[in-house]
Formats: structure tokens, sequence, C-alpha cells
């Protein structure tokens, strides 16, 4: 074994783990009997985190009620509880976060991962400029370096030919003459010689990688899916990225005949991970915190089946546990989430198949009997993925990322410190929502009581064997006795309008409890502020504070994690050139980034303005404040900027143009000339001489200059 995986996953040795050709890492030699103890090793550990969070799935199992409009199965009503209406306030609010949480992250049409260069950037220049004592040389066909402009084309036929419009810079056949050694490290001030980022470059060149790969796996499908769960239960979960063929259907053609030719290439992929397929280790609390996860599987014969063509899933294990047969038992929580009191009779055909990533120290290794060195030390340790079913270890290999970390990231929507599990919408509102709920069923029923009359009859006044029912023109025969009203109507006081006051008032404290005002979602009426447009705005812009702290929570524990992982997994595990060092520190800057990009363009926007001082213009270069400018705008600085050659070249192209704009425009006035009706310059008309006392030339339109004593015509 190499030295390298001997130093990395410290306890591995040629005892225990053999070298693999597959990026899948190393593969663990157990006998049979490691294997069972293995397998009952990771039993156990389900079985004490499926323990630690029951409290946690009640919580959850009341927030899929409320959200869903259904009573729980353990609610009995009275007989004299006639409605049994649910107010769904809960599903309005959860898909009101839901959209803004949607409308903040996807908004842009862009995935919300950012990678940018460190501040200052380690083991890679932040800026290189090309060394003005650089000649290019090329070579001639005798073999000699001779200096030479890039520009002197040679001979005809020489296939050195630059396109019309090509510069210096912007020419492919510059790639060829100038070498990375003749650049020096360091910015330079003269905006003509060419510069360029290192560390920023690798950056965006890797920005756009992870975002292609994430449009091709479909992650951004995933990712909504991990943040409705995160919404309506507090937590969610993504997985990966792992290692996906995709399948490219191309269509090559050979003389005249096509034929298909598909290209199967190597991607990444993120999958969402319901939060009740998700078991963690029950004493930590946050993900970097957990020594093992384990991940439950339902799967079916064929699921189980496929499986093992998967690398390194043992075959005669799987075809073990399929002749055992299904072991899936149906748990409480997943008789809560259906509808109705059916019994899926299919369910007791699935396999559970239980995913553990975790780490093995050397104590716990030797309880199951593995054998290990004595130079081992007790505190050294392995993480390890094993697939367990039937009591058969289906899978057991050495994890296989580099440096090692348990793939999934977990997000909360409102943060518990003291909990692996979050805070929902749901749960922040489950008081007023049965609260809500109890008024209006008052309500309904109180009108129901009072809406009709109550009819109390003295039997001993009517005739008898007459009908009680009661219709428009009813008749009662009455018989002889004590004169008076023999059928009295009984009417009850209405009190809905004090319980639906309650339940508005319970309604408002909802929008306390959640951060999520009825306005903000379409709450119909006319209040206070709400009547003009800067009143709306300013509430709408408190209302905006809570979500911007739950996409805070979504940078530092999902996007951010998130984006380390793709970088990590594309300097492992991409086929393709990169272009970028491996020891450059990148960091994903996520949602955080996104909601900066609009300030920091409004800034660029004013600074280059202020550019535009002929003073200030000469210490601001220009092309970097630009391609800054286009690239906060989302818009790719490679693509519509030009180099300053091209810049050079269509500035000195815009000139010309003006000078034959000015030479074809009509002959400048002279000085105190109009153009004439035809055109012909004609000279201005003179004032009237005599303008009189009031300026107007004897006229009385304008009241005109005053005289002033000493004057002739001042009257004193």
């Amino acid at each position: 074994m190499s030295n390298e995986k001997i130093g990395l996953f410290q306890t591995a040795n040629n005892l225990y783990f053999e070298e693999v050709e597959n990026e899948d890492g190393l593969q663990l030699n157990l006998e049979e009997q490691l294997r069972s103890n293995l397998a009952g090793l990771i039993e156990s550990r389900y079985q004490a985190a499926e323990d630690a969070r029951d409290q946690d799935e009640n919580r959850w199992i009341t927030a899929y009620h409320n959200f869903r409009g259904l009573y729980p199965k353990n609610v009995r009503f009275r007989e004299s509880e006639k409605s049994r209406v649910f107010i769904k306030i809960t599903k309005t609010k959860v898909l009101a976060a839901y959209g803004q949480l949607i409308d903040v992250i996807f908004g842009t049409g862009k995935f919300p991962i950012g990678v940018t260069s460190t501040k200052i950037p380690e083991g890679i220049a932040e800026y290189v400029h090309l060394s003005k004592e650089t000649t290019p040389t090329i070579e001639t066909s005798t073999q000699e370096k001779t200096e030479s402009n890039p520009f002197d084309i040679g001979f005809e036929g020489d296939g050195k030919v630059l396109k019309p419009g090509a510069t210096y810079q912007s020419s492919k056949y510059l790639d060829t003459i100038i070498k990375e050694e003749d650049f020096e490290v360091g910015a330079h001030p003269d905006p003509q010689v060419l510069e360029r980022a290192p560390a920023k470059d690798a950056a965006r060149e890797l920005e756009k990688l992870i975002h292609d790969q994430i449009e091709e796996s479909n992650g951004s499908s995933e990712l909504r899916n991990a943040l409705f769960e995160s919404t309506l239960f507090g937590t969610g979960i993504v997985k990966g990225p792992f290692n996906f063929n995709k399948t490219l259907h191309r269509w090559s053609k050979e003389g005249d005949e096509r034929f298909y030719d598909p290209l199967s290439i190597r991607v990444p992929r993120i999958e969402f991970v319901s939060i009740w397929d998700f078991f963690p280790d029950p004493n930590a609390t946050t993900i970097e915190e957990c020594e093992y996860i384990v991940h439950r599987h339902k799967l079916n014969h064929s699921q189980l089946r496929a499986l093992g063509k998967l690398p390194y899933f043992n075959k005669e294990e799987i075809r073990e546990c399929i002749t055992l047969g299904p072991n899936y038992t149906e748990k409480d929580y997943e008789l809560e989430l259906k509808d109705d009191n059916r019994t899926d009779e299919t369910e007791f055909n699935k396999f559970e198949v239980l995913e553990y990533w975790g780490i093995m120290d050397s104590d716990y290794a030797k309880q199951v009997g593995m054998e290990l060195p004595e130079e081992v030390d007790s505190l050294e340790e392995i993480q390890i993925n094993a697939w367990v079913c039937n009591g058969r270890v289906l899978r057991s290999v050495v994890n296989p990322f580099t440096p090692a970390r348990i793939p999934y990231n977990a997000f909360s929507y409102e943060r518990n410190p003291y909990s692996f599990f979050g805070i929902g919408v749901a749960e922040n509102m489950n008081d007023s929502q049965q609260i809500m709920n109890g008024h209006a069923r008052m309500a309904i029923d109180n009108l129901a009581l009072s809406g009709s009359l109550v009819f109390d009859v003295d039997e001993s006044m009517l005739s008898g064997g007459q009908s009680m029912e009661i219709y428009p023109g009813k008749v009662f025969r009455r018989q002889a006795g004590m004169p008076g009203q023999s059928i009295h109507g009984v009417k009850f006081p209405n009190t809905s309008q004090e319980n639906m006051m309650m339940f508005d008032k319970f309604r408002q404290l909802a929008d306390e409890q959640t951060g999520i005002p009825s306005y903000s979602h379409g709450m119909t009426g006319v209040q206070s502020m709400t009547r003009t447009a800067s009143g709306m705005s300013m509430l709408l812009g408190a209302a905006s504070l809570n979500i911007k702290t739950v996409v805070k929570n979504l940078d530092d524990f999902l996007l951010k994690p998130l984006g380390q992982a793709y970088f990590q997994w594309n300097m492992q595990f991409f086929e393709g050139d990169l272009n970028t060092e491996g020891d450059l520190e990148i960091k994903a800057m996520g949602t955080n980034s996104l909601m900066q990009k609009e300030v920091r363009s409004q800034r660029l926007t004013m600074f280059l303005q202020t550019a535009q001082n002929p003073a200030v213009a000469p210490f601001v270069k220009m092309s970097k404040l630009i391609s800054e400018l286009a690239y906060s705008l989302d818009l790719d600085p490679d693509e519509i900027l030009n180099d300053p050659e091209e810049a050079a070249i269509a500035a000195q192209i815009i000139g010309l143009q003006n000078n034959v704009g000015q030479a074809t425009s009509p002959e400048a006035l002279a000085a105190g000339e109009q153009p004439g009706a035809m055109g012909s310059p004609e000279g201005v008309p003179q004032p009237s001489q005599d303008l009189g006392a009031t300026g107007t030339g004897g006229g009385n339109i304008g009241t005109g200059s005053v005289p002033q004593a000493g004057e002739s015509e001042f009257s004193g």
C-alpha cells in the first residue's frame, strides 16, 4: 500500500484492507464472523439513534397534521360538537415562508453557490503581469530561437494568419509564444501591460464548473425538496455530492448512416434525504460533531438486486438477504402520515437497508474481532461506509472521500442550539393553530344553535296525535282548556362574533410567532400603513428580516459546506483539466454573495461615475473596474468586454465615425446667426431703438425697467 493512503486512513494496512483501482476507496477484508459483528454494531447504533429522536418525531407528526388540516387519530370530539372544521392557517404560513426562501435563493435563476478566492490566497499568486523585459520568441525551421514580433506573419501559407480585428492579447497565437515564466508576480500600474489574476480566475472557473455540474444532475430540484421539509419540520437534509455516471445521448455519422453513440461521463450528484429516514448520532448537535449517521432505505426486490451492480456490493450477501425474505416493518409515524386507516400489503414486501457512515476507532475494531498491530495507538480511528440488511453486510469500504467527511448536510429553518434538529414554521404556531380551530368550531356550533329556533310546547293544551313537524302554514289543533299560547319559540344568544374576534387575535399572534405577517402573503383589507406604497414598502422590508436570518442559516450550514464538498470532489474525481491549483483555498459565499451582489453593483456604478472626473481617471484601472461591474451583474467579462488593445481599436473606430458625422453635418453657424426658414444663416433681428419707460417699446406687455432717480422719465 502506498504511503499516502497509509497516512490518510491511519490504521489502513494490508491485513484488513486492499488497494483498488476504482474511486470508491479501500474495501474492508473482513471474515464472516467479523462481518456479523460489524452488522450487529451498526444495527445497535441505529436503534440508539432511533430511540433518541422519539420526541422529535412527535413534533414532526403534529406539524404535518397542522399543515394537512387533519386532526390526530387520538383526538375525540364530544357528541355535542357538531363542527369538525380545521382552518389551515399553518399551510398558508408554511407555503409563504417556502415561497420567500425560493425567491431569495433561486430568484436570480442561478444556483446559490458562489466561489471566490480568499483575501490572501495561499499557494497561488493574486496578480501576475507580463514582464517588459520579456520578448516573445518563436522557433524557426532551423530550430533556432530568434526574437520576433508576434505580428510578423512570415511567409504565405505558414498558417499563422491573424483574423481581421485580432489583437496582440486576443489572438490564440499569443499563447504559443508567451510562457508562464514570462509573468512576474504582482500587479502592474500600466493598464497596457498584460495582467492576470490567477486566484480570481481559478475561483470563477470553478464556480462555472460547479453550476454546470449541479444543473446536469438536477440539483436545484433536490434542494427545493430539502427547503420544503426545513420550512415544515425545521430541518432539511441534502446528501452528496456522489459519483454519478451520466449518459450523454448523442448520434454520430459514418458515411451516409447515423448511429447511436452514447457517452458516459462522471458527474457529481446531490440527493434530497427525507428527515424521516435520517438518524444522526444522538449526542451531536451538528454534522461536524456526529461520529456516525445512519440512512434508512426502503427497497423492493428489484432495487435490492440493483445494488449488486454498484461498486463493492457483495452479490452473495445480497442473494442471502433476498433468500431470507423482506424484513421491513412499518413505523408508528408512518401510520400517522397516512390520511386514512388503510393497510398497504405491499409494505411488507420491502427490505430495510441501513446505510452507515461513521468512524471506527481501534478499540471498537478490536471489539468486533479485528486484529490490529501493536504499534496502532488506541486514539487512532478510520471512517467507514457500510450497508446492512437482514444482519448481512452488503458493502463495507473505507470512506472514499479525501479528506474524509460524512457526505450529509443538515440545515435548520430556525436553529435550536441544544439539539440537532431545528424548529419549523408549523411548530412555532402550533398553539395558535389549535386555539383558532377551537374558536372557529365554537362559532359554527353557536351559529347552528342560534340560527334555528328551539320550541317549547305545552302538550296539555293541544289535541293528541298531532305531528310536531314545523313548516309554513302549519296548523296545531287545541283542545278546550286554559287560555294562552301553547307553542313558544326559544332563541339562544349569538356569541359567534366574540369567537371570531378571538380567532382574529390569535391569527395576529401567529404572525408574531412565525415572523411572517399576513400582508406579506396576500391578506385582503386595507390597514393604516398599507394605504400608501411607501408604508407598504416599509412593512415588507421589516417582514423580510426573519427570512434573511433563515437564509443566513442556509448559507452557514448548507451552501458553504456543499460548495466546499463540490470543490473537494472536483479536486479528487474530476476527469477533465481544471486549470486550478489543488491547494488553492476557496470558500463558498452562497446566498450571502447573491444578496450582496446588488449592493456591490450599485457601489461599482457610483465609483464608475466618480472615475469620469479627469483628475481621478488616471488613477483608475478602468478595464478591471468594468470587468468587476459586469461580473456583479452575472455577466461573463470574457465574453462581453474588450481587452485594452481591442478597446483602443474600438475607440479609434468610434472617433472616426464621429469625425465623419461632423464632416457631413451642416456648417457651423457663425456667432450671432440663426438658421433661416430654408436653413440659410440669417442675422439676429435688431431690437427696437425706443423702448420707452416700461422697456416694451411703447407696448403694454410686461413691466419693463423702472426709471431711477436722476433719469429723464423719473417722476420723483
